[in-house]
């Protein structure tokens, strides 16, 4: 069953989640995993994609958003359609629920403090709890 973390940032901050999903991306592509950034729009994944060139002065994600790539890639970005080749580590940075959650062995909530993001964050928090699914928050 996949383990869902929620990981609630202390700012209301869009750059700071950003920021947060490619540590993040980094950390699990580091130990090996393959990673899906589910974002919310075309411009969120091209700024995504644009983070992880530059957001870590001494290291490089590989990543992409070109799904004839994703077999070749540790990290891919989308806001639409399923990697079916990618099952260990979803990472989302929508407000909705990405209908492939449930393939994946780790998914990663992305919530901060703004006001609709927290709200939307609460209702997939009880959405996922009222499921059965194992469920962590971590507050950064």
């Amino acid at each position: 069953m996949t383990r869902i973390d929620f990981y609630v940032l202390p700012d209301d901050k869009l750059e700071a989640q950003q920021l947060f999903a490619c540590r993040l991306a980094q950390k699990a592509s580091k130990q090996g995993h393959r990673v899906y950034i589910h974002t919310e729009s075309n411009s969120q994944s091209k700024a995504l994609d644009q983070l992880l060139w530059s957001f870590s002065a001494t290291s490089f994600v590989p990543h992409t958003m070109n799904a004839d790539e994703c077999a070749n890639m540790p990290v891919y970005i989308n806001h639409s359609g399923d990697p079916l080749d990618i099952h260990d580590v979803l990472i989302n940075l929508s407000q909705q629920t990405p209908e492939c959650f449930a393939r994946f062995e780790r998914f990663a909530e992305l919530v901060n403090q703004d006001e609709s993001i927290k709200q939307a964050g609460r209702e997939r928090f009880k959405f996922y709890k009222s499921r059965g699914y194992p469920l962590q928050t971590h507050k950064i």
